[in-house]
């Protein structure tokens, strides 16, 4: 028998008044709201420093049992703070598009590792990781149709664009857009579309077995040889460098580049 809407509200309910009774037997309180507000306030604002503080305030305290297995309880916890830091820094200015982005690359970190230290201490990467977001990409100081653009370059980040392309896109002259986008972004557009690419990038060559030439082509760069200069030109380092540097690999089963 299908169980209804009603069962199941009843079924919530019981187990509230549960956890409730629990709570007080064990005299756990959840951390003060005014902490979690403190704490999103300066994400918000992209003070690390002081988001940091209140994160090692609130890690003081006793964290929310959010499910029977410690681990994945501990998980579940990375998870809500991870939504309440992509939250924080769209209220911030922030692309939602980026802030979704980081979102997803963070929860299936936090599913891929098993280390609960290791876990905790991703929380404070993830802290850092988002408020350095806002701070290099805050979007509010762009017109509308800067912003437009952005967006635009993120949705299509694996095509072929063009200033061309996006010029038509959002009904100005090439030149008109290329003298604005460096005006407001200072950065020129085909330069800030490479920047895009290799950041994007990265994601592949720490979480998937795709060969260098393979991602160099996915991101639509003319041949691995260009891809690795320009990866080595903004990051200090070719992309083989950078994923034996930072995989894991016992991910690999296998020799990638």
């Amino acid at each position: 028998m299908t169980t209804s809407i009603f069962q199941i509200h009843e079924t919530v309910i019981k187990k509230f008044f549960q956890e409730r009774l629990e709570n007080q037997q064990n005299f756990y309180v959840h951390p003060s709201y005014n902490l979690e507000q403190q704490l999103l306030s300066a994400v918000q604002q992209g003070n690390y420093e002081e988001a940091k503080h209140v994160l090692e305030q609130i890690n003081q305290l006793e964290r929310a049992k959010l499910a029977d297995h410690e681990l994945r309880s501990l998980k579940n916890s990375l998870i809500c703070t991870c939504t309440l830091f992509t939250r924080a820094i769209i209220n911030g200015g922030i692309h939602p598009e980026v802030a979704f982005n980081l979102s997803d690359v963070y929860i299936r970190e936090i599913e891929r590792m098993t280390n609960p230290e290791k876990l905790k201490s991703l929380e404070y990467d993830m802290l850092y990781s988002f408020v350095k977001t806002l701070v290099e990409e805050k979007q509010n100081s762009y017109s509308s149709l800067v912003n437009q653009v952005i967006t635009y370059i993120h949705h299509h980040i694996l095509q072929d664009l063009s200033l061309d392309q996006i010029a038509r896109h959002v009904y100005v002259s090439p030149n008109y857009l290329s003298s604005k986008f460096k005006e407001e972004v200072g950065t020129p557009l085909s330069e800030y579309m490479n920047q895009k690419r290799i950041e994007e990038s990265k994601y592949f060559l720490l979480h998937s077995r795709m060969s260098i030439s393979e991602i160099a082509h996915l991101f639509r760069f003319c041949n691995q040889s260009y891809y690795t200069a320009l990866f080595k030109k903004m990051n200090g380092l070719t992309p083989k460098k950078f994923r034996m540097t930072h995989i894991n690999e016992a991910i690999y089963t296998k020799t990638i580049g």
